[in-house]
């Protein structure tokens, strides 16, 4: 049996810190989720103030970055009507997010998690996604 490299438990949390780090710069409460390479939940905060409807859309947002190894925000593009995924986000029991806010995490080129934010606009949960991804700092 195989290993596969994966996003521990203590790397979500430094994740998730960097993200809620940004959010309070910006001002903008936030739920942050973090799944492993398999997709599954690692870890989740909501940040006082955050949306309650929010958790199960950021938790998406990081499988949906992790099962198709891709920002939401370039699967949104690619969402639209006439596009090439159109109707994409009906598929994996409605799990699939087609929002700004998912970002893939990477160790060596390899895709090892996702980071999921939701809370604020597109462009607040893309920024606070993108500090919570540039806080992860690979072991090994």
């Amino acid at each position: 049996m195989r290993n596969q490299p994966s996003v521990s438990l203590d790397e979500a949390r430094e994740i998730i810190a960097g993200g809620e780090k940004k959010a309070q710069e910006i001002g903008q409460p936030a739920n942050i989720a973090v799944v492993d390479a398999g997709g599954n939940l690692v870890a989740h905060a909501r940040m006082d103030g955050a949306w309650l409807g929010s958790v199960d859309i950021s938790i998406n947002k990081a499988f949906t970055s992790r099962a198709f190894d891709i920002a939401t925000a370039d699967l949104a593009e690619n969402a639209q009507p006439g596009a090439q995924f159109f109707g994409i986000h009906a598929s994996n029991h409605g799990r699939v997010m087609i929002f700004a806010g998912g970002l893939p995490l990477k160790h060596e080129g390899t895709v090892v998690g996702a980071v999921g934010v939701s809370g604020g606009t597109g462009e607040q949960d893309q920024t606070i996604a993108e500090a919570a991804a540039a806080a992860f700092r690979p072991a090994g």
